[in-house]
């Protein structure tokens, strides 16, 4: 972890009730996407506390914990692979993402998205971050607790369908899983309105 990646900030605004939210699995074939919001103490600091994408699977793990006992409030919010395809996924991510502020116990004053798309929630104030989980800590926050409870889902999931090894791949669109999809076809679980194999074949729904 670099230097600018270790002196992550607590807040981007002047609101100590600020919520920073963050989705994951938005580019897979599979399952659905999660967000989570959160709202950090002002005096949290932890030395392990980077973008999720940036943390071995063993210490994001570790982190989530310690981010739900510690955090003023967090939600968690699944949009399954059925309202992707029907709302596509940017809106699916930002659906989340509110729903996961929903979830907060507390109502935040300030709201900052990882990203550049968002869509007003409630009339709080909010700001996009490009690379925002790398930069506050609330959004890393949000990025890790997303990512490890959609990671746990679709492991359990890889039991109903181990032919696809989501427990490695977790959907994402690896050589392994789109072999696996010209193999087996596809699950009730596949996003119907994605690119599943680069050769854009006619599947079995």
């Amino acid at each position: 972890m670099n230097t600018f990646e270790a002196m992550l900030a607590n807040n981007y605004s002047e609101f100590k009730l600020e919520a920073g939210t963050d989705e994951a699995g938005r580019g897979c074939l599979a399952g659905p996407v999660v967000a989570a919001a959160v709202i950090l103490p002002s005096n949290f600091k932890h030395s392990l506390l980077n973008d999720s994408k940036q943390l071995s699977e063993k210490n994001r793990q570790l982190l989530r914990p310690i981010i739900e006992a510690e955090a003023l409030a967090f939600g968690v919010a699944f949009i399954d692979e059925k309202e992707i395809d029907n709302i596509n996924i940017l809106n699916a991510s930002i659906k989340a993402m509110h729903h996961a502020i929903k979830k907060l116990k507390v109502q935040p004053e300030f709201i900052i998205v990882d990203g550049n798309r968002f869509k007003p929630y409630n009339n709080i104030a909010h700001q996009t971050i490009v690379k925002g989980d790398a930069k506050f800590m609330s959004i890393a926050a949000a990025s890790i607790l997303a990512k490890t409870y959609r990671d746990d889902f679709m492991t359990a999931l890889h039991l109903k369908f181990p032919e696809y090894h989501w427990n490695k791949n977790k959907g994402y669109p690896t050589k392994q899983h789109r072999e696996a999809i010209k193999q087996f076809g596809i699950t009730p679980l596949h996003r119907k309105t994605f690119r599943l194999l680069p050769e854009q074949l006619k599947l079995d729904i």
